[in-house]
């Protein structure tokens, strides 16, 4: 063992920008850093034996014309990608981004955007015979919400076909469907999803906050959060959404022991880019319910915002592997995805996390 990483992804837009660029921003800080110096942005700098930079990319998949047939290392900085731009020097990758089949990845309303999605004319490559020939141990699932049909496509040839590890990053139940949730047990691949929660977004600022009311015993009458970003991905959350919106919902309200009226909302602001600003707003009750209202803001850059997990759900993946584990990986779901199989307060999954990099939890 070499102590690397190989990864695959599927989906080469602004979140495979952030985690590719993001990663080489850390190998670059350890060839730099002083002896004992923090490293910054991390919620684990090590899990297991496992750094950041020990990720690499051994295979990579899209649809649009400007990525396909290019170096890794140059596609994700195409048109219309837009995330924050690390002060990085990228070399070529050596990995080609090969062609994948289109089914529903590409919806009418994306030829809509300012920089309209450009469907190759190539021929789709195999894409289960891909994954094996690189050596991939794990694919990343970034295609746009609502690409229900792409998703379990990818999902079947890593899942049942090339045998390897999976992370469903979008809302789309994959790991939450008891068919995968069975091939990947058979098949002893982990899997994770359904759907990533952001570093600090505002799933798990909105769970904080509804924990601390539950907790305190404030009664919850209505909330919402609305979400709004100028990048591709809100553009296509404003069209087809559904999925989205059910995922952050019951990240939410799962954790209140009653029902009470909660919406999310979406927009797309053309001039804001990558960067996301959550708005939260509730109405409850404190003594007596007497009135209590609150409000909160967060704007952060938003696919630097997702990767800061993904480093770590692909390192736990890998433990699981060394370990020759398949199916669900439990605690890393709890903690990391907005719709896993079960929900648990966020404390305790933080709990079963460690418990299981000890090696005192089997998932």
């Amino acid at each position: 063992m070499d102590g690397k990483i190989r990864a695959a992804v599927v989906g080469i837009g602004n979140c495979a920008n952030s985690l590719i660029s993001g990663i080489q921003w850390y190998k670059e800080f350890y060839t730099r850093a002083k002896p004992g110096e923090r490293v910054p942005g991390l919620m684990h700098e090590t899990i297991g034996d496992y750094k950041v930079s020990d990720i690499e990319f051994v295979a990579a998949f899209d649809v649009d014309e400007r990525k396909v047939g290019q170096d890794l290392s140059e596609a994700i900085f195409t048109e219309a990608n837009m995330a924050y731009k690390y002060d990085v020097t990228m070399g070529k990758s050596g990995v080609t981004v090969q062609m994948g089949p289109v089914l529903d990845g590409v919806p009418d309303h994306l030829a809509t955007f300012d920089i309209p999605v450009k469907v190759s004319k190539s021929k789709p490559s195999d894409v289960a015979k891909v994954l094996k020939d690189s050596g991939a141990e794990l694919l990343l699932n970034f295609l746009p919400t609502g690409s229900a049909k792409a998703a379990r496509f990818y999902a079947d040839a890593a899942i049942k076909e090339a045998k390897i590890g999976y992370f469903n990053g979008m809302p789309e139940l994959i790991v939450c469907d008891r068919e995968y949730q069975k091939a990947a047990q058979a098949n002893k691949v982990p899997i994770v999803g359904d759907d990533a929660k952001s570093q600090l977004g505002g799933t798990a600022i909105n769970r904080a906050f509804v924990q601390l009311l539950v907790d305190k015993g404030i009664n919850i009458q209505k909330m919402y959060q609305l979400n709004y970003a100028g990048n591709t991905d809100f553009w296509n959350l404003c069209h087809r959404g559904a999925s989205k919106h059910k995922t952050k919902q019951e990240a939410v309200t799962s954790m209140v022991p009653y029902k009470f009226p909660m919406d999310t909302g979406f927009s797309h602001v053309r001039l804001m880019n990558d960067r996301k600003t959550m708005y939260l707003w509730f109405d409850g009750g404190n003594f007596g319910n007497a009135p209590l209202h609150f409000e909160a803001k967060l704007e952060v850059e938003d696919s630097p915002n997702f990767a800061g997990v993904v480093v770590d759900v692909i390192r736990y993946i890998k433990i699981a592997l060394d370990r020759g584990l398949g199916g669900v990986l439990d605690s890393v779901c709890m903690y990391y995805a907005k719709h896993p199989p079960k929900q648990i307060p966020d404390p305790e999954a933080r709990v079963r996390l460690d418990e299981f990099v000890a090696g005192k939890r089997e998932r």
